[in-house]
């Protein structure tokens, strides 16, 4: 297969199609050659093209940029995965003692480990190096600090599985099918000035 010289630096396969539900929700990100095997399956139709096209022996494909599934999926709402990263994003990148924004953050347990503190989203926050060494093994009012608010568990948005894909700014094309939809890389950028 070749393919029009394009701006996904080499074969644009591996670009990425927005995958709606048939309801018009979004439900994932896929590729360019996943998209084309739904299609020419008959499980997604088109709605969106990324105007370049492929070319096989065969025939000439126009790439997609969305697609559209033929079947319902009914799927549960995800679930905010417990790792270093959600908990920044959760706290926006700051320190929830001093209130520093910074790339160079912690975890830190607001019950400490060594007091039988469980790794719960409840337990868990972001804290600036200086921060989490001056509190140390000691609770939050054995250290005299304050939390900036309570730790909780973050509900998954509408776009969590979307955000999680997209590092850069949405495609034109597919705005009219996430409204308001922001990239976790803007949140960053915002935060320390680049993505991390």
């Amino acid at each position: 297969m070749r393919s029009s010289r394009s701006r996904y630096g080499g074969t644009p396969l591996n670009a990425q199609v927005l995958v709606l539900n048939q309801n018009y929700e979004p439900l994932n990100i896929c590729n360019v050659k996943r998209a084309l095997v739904m299609v020419f399956t008959g499980k997604a139709e088109v709605l969106e093209q990324d105007g370049l096209i492929l070319h096989t022996v065969d025939n000439d494909y126009t790439i997609p940029s969305v697609i559209r599934l033929s079947a319902l999926i009914k799927r549960p709402r995800p679930q905010v995965k417990l790792t270093r990263k959600e908990v920044f994003i959760r706290d926006s990148y700051t320190c929830q003692y001093c209130g520093v924004q910074s790339r160079d953050l912690t975890i830190d347990h607001v019950i400490p480990k060594s007091r039988n503190g469980p790794h719960t989203w409840e337990n868990l926050v972001s804290a600036c190096k200086s921060c989490n060494h001056r509190k140390g093994g000691k609770t939050v009012h054995e250290a005299r600090m304050q939390l900036a608010r309570a730790p909780f568990r973050p509900r998954a948005g509408a776009y969590y599985t979307i955000q999680r894909k997209v590092h850069q700014s949405v495609r034109d094309e597919w705005s009219k099918f996430i409204p308001g939809f922001e990239p976790l890389s803007s949140y960053s950028t915002l935060v320390y000035g680049g993505e991390d």
